[in-house]
């Protein structure tokens, strides 16, 4: 297969674009469907004429119907996006970068989609649904997951198929909340994923970065002891990779704490905790929720992030995660490469 593909990119490089963009067109239209042409241009950065002509070329192979509202695709449509998935993984020759990235990183996995969510921000579902598809894989019965928020972790839940040959699983909330969006808090996606599973769910009503007499204060309660200890007994963990600065802004920290990790040169934040270039964590977040030395002892954590802006996050948090599985896109993931290879 490898061969075959080696010759058709030397021989016609044009049909590997032409497969590539149609995909993509294919794709969009499916995750925003229904959708008009204006729009779908926009999303995927291509003029309008270039649209029209790619349009009707899916509508005449009945991969997409056109309609008032705007345009969706077709059941042969959604066949035809599902099985391109693997052949373009492979005719783009990520299954090398997901080996090379595992072998600098330390990493138990890498899992690397197509695209860039820089430039098409549809790649975050597929994000999710490879987040998804893994963590289906390696859930057992009886296991304990915990999460957090966020809308990379948001987009995992929703692709998580419902499943029925597991059972007795319990998810917990990773962190207390963060912003101010319910759909996105931690305790919210904790709850949906626990009806996926056919499971059970605690939630943990809690704001993030609390005052330290607070925190002390929520620690005595029962309820919150409970929870915490199932957190502890966590054998999974879904997280999110943020970039120090946009994070300490998101999860409301201080001017002096903002002042204090730039001081402390962190550059990645995972569930709270704020590293630098070389991995270590410099800064940990009041919160309620998972700690730095509790998460070392989950044997497996599942890090879904993208972006070539996060080359640094995902550096600083994934490097020698010896437990680590890490779901990126290949925008991350060629530029994590070249970013290891200039500075060896």
């Amino acid at each position: 297969m490898q061969n075959i593909l080696r010759l058709l990119k030397n021989i016609v490089p044009e049909l590997v674009d032409v497969l590539e963009k149609r995909y993509n067109i294919l794709r969009t239209i499916y995750y925003y469907q229904p959708i008009g042409r204006r729009i779908l241009a926009n999303k995927l950065n291509l003029s309008e004429r270039i649209v029209r002509t790619e349009v009707n070329f899916l509508k005449a192979q009945n991969l997409i119907q056109i309609s008032t509202p705007g345009m969706s695709v077709t059941t042969q449509g959604e066949k035809v996006v599902e099985e391109l998935k693997d052949f373009i993984h492979e005719i783009k020759g990520l299954a090398d970068v997901e080996q090379k990235l595992r072998e600098i990183l330390g990493l138990r996995k890498v899992i690397v989609v197509p695209g860039d969510i820089e430039a098409d921000p549809s790649i975050i579902k597929e994000l999710g649904k490879a987040a998804a598809n893994y963590a289906r894989e390696i859930i057992k019965s009886r296991d304990v997951v915990a999460i957090t928020g966020g809308s990379t972790i948001k987009e995992v839940v929703e692709n998580f198929p419902r499943v029925s040959n597991v059972h007795d699983v319990l998810v917990v909330p990773a962190r207390g909340g963060m912003g101010k969006k319910v759909e996105t808090q931690a305790s919210t996606l904790a709850a949906e994923l626990a009806y996926k599973l056919n499971g059970s769910y605690k939630m943990l009503h809690v704001p993030d970065n609390l005052s330290g007499n607070a925190l002390d204060t929520l620690l005595k309660e029962r309820e919150i002891k409970e929870i915490i200890d199932s957190i502890h007994k966590s054998n999974v963990l879904i997280y999110g990779i943020g970039i120090a600065e946009e994070m300490a802004e998101k999860r409301g920290l201080t001017e002096a704490e903002k002042q204090e990790i730039r001081d402390l040169k962190a550059v990645g934040e995972a569930f709270g905790c704020y590293f630098n270039k070389e991995g270590e964590v410099v800064f940990i977040s009041n919160s309620i929720g998972i700690t730095y030395d509790v998460a070392k002892k989950i044997g497996t954590h599942i890090a879904v992030a993208g972006g070539k802006n996060k080359v640094e996050a995902i550096l600083a948090t994934e490097n020698t995660n010896e437990y680590g599985v890490l779901v990126t896109d290949e925008g991350a993931a060629t530029n994590i490469i070249k970013y290891f290879e200039s500075n060896e």
